[in-house]
């Protein structure tokens, strides 16, 4: 009889001992878990605390997203010493606001034939190359920044962008 109960007791610590084996485990992840949670808890909260103070900056200047004003197409007939030449030229302005979009267009005929004056009276080589399209966009933006009535205040055309220009 002395030989079962010890046989007992010896099957007794085997459980126990692969239990506390899983036990330490457990334990061991668990940890794990909250020290990668907490880890992750701060980075986001750092982040975070940085990226209010960014957007605090932003909501003093809110950004304006820009405003097109779709032109039509212009067809006009180039100064040209070897024959006839025309260009049609498609182009969108930029705007600082729907105020301005809304003045131009109220006044789109002085506008069109401001720069039907400007374009037609081009020479068909100065405008092909790369820089003659910029000093023509330079003077787009000032003949339609100009006054609608006199000693009125001039409008601000922040950008042209050329969509279609053909030259032949």
């Amino acid at each position: 009889m002395s030989k079962a109960p010890a046989k007992a007791a010896a099957a007794g610590d085997a459980p126990a001992g692969g239990s506390k084996k899983k036990l330490i485990i457990i334990i061991a992840a668990v940890v794990v878990l909250l020290a990668g949670a907490g880890g992750g808890a701060a980075m986001f909260l750092s982040k975070k605390g940085g990226g209010e103070h960014k957007e605090k900056e932003h909501k003093a200047e809110p950004a304006k997203a820009p405003v097109f004003l779709p032109m039509e197409p212009f067809t006009v007939n180039l100064q040209s010493e070897g024959g006839d030449k025309y260009l049609q030229v498609t182009m969108t302005l930029q705007v600082p606001d729907e105020e301005t979009s809304n003045l131009i267009k109220l006044n789109m005929p002085q506008v069109r034939s401001r720069l039907l004056m400007l374009l037609s009276s081009k020479d068909s080589t100065d405008i092909l190359t790369s820089e003659g399209k910029a000093k023509l966009i330079d003077e787009i933006v000032d003949q339609t920044s100009l006054p609608f009535i006199p000693k009125g205040e001039p409008q601000k055309i922040t950008g042209v962008f050329f969509t279609s220009f053909v030259v032949q």
